[in-house]
């Protein structure tokens, strides 16, 4: 499945708002999608929540002028590479500057994370994404803001990646929960 989070990122980048959403809550730091219960980190007080298509939650920071957008979907294209994966998330962009990428833990998983510099319609941007794969699903993380604007805004976004922790049902084989007892 095509992902197209560069144009959701021309939208955040723009401050634009799309009528939009997943439909699913979000109360307490919690995120409620499907089975799935995703505990994100603190959300600060500038960052104002805003509705993209393709996106689970979405903020935009004015006055840093910086964006951020958390998604998860379970399923098709979860067992991609996260290279390929953050790929995706980027396609689009030009002129690419990759200033760091490395494998970390996040909830328990390997996550890659990114730091990158780009151009995205010819306007320079600064990229700061955490890829990970949990239990058949893939969480992306992206904060996106002007160069100049950048740091003042990525120990915030930082913060609120790395408390990333989700938690699913057991994933059910052949009729029945993995590591359940069967009778004979």
């Amino acid at each position: 499945m095509m992902r197209c989070l560069g144009l959701l990122i021309v939208v955040l980048s723009l401050g634009a708002v799309a009528a939009c959403g997943h439909g699913d809550s979000f109360e307490g730091g919690v995120l409620h999608k499907g089975d799935l219960a995703i505990h994100v980190g603190p959300v600060p007080a500038q960052w104002q929540r805003v509705r993209i298509e393709g996106a689970d939650l979405a903020y935009r920071d004015e006055g840093r002028e910086g964006s951020t957008m958390f998604d998860v979907r379970c399923g098709r294209g979860s067992d991609a590479p996260l290279t390929v994966l953050t790929e995706h998330l980027i396609m689009g962009t030009t002129a690419r500057d990759f200033v760091s990428q490395e494998t970390l833990p996040l909830d328990e998983r390997e996550a890659l994370h990114t730091l990158m510099r780009a151009k995205l319609d010819g306007v320079p941007m600064q990229y700061d994404i955490y890829v990970m794969k949990k239990d058949g699903c893939v969480y992306d993380l992206v904060y996106v803001a002007p160069p100049a604007r950048f740091t003042a805004g990525a120990a915030d976004f930082e913060r609120f990646a790395l408390g990333l922790r989700a938690s699913s049902p057991p994933v059910v084989v052949g009729g029945s929960s993995a590591g359940a007892a069967s009778d004979p």
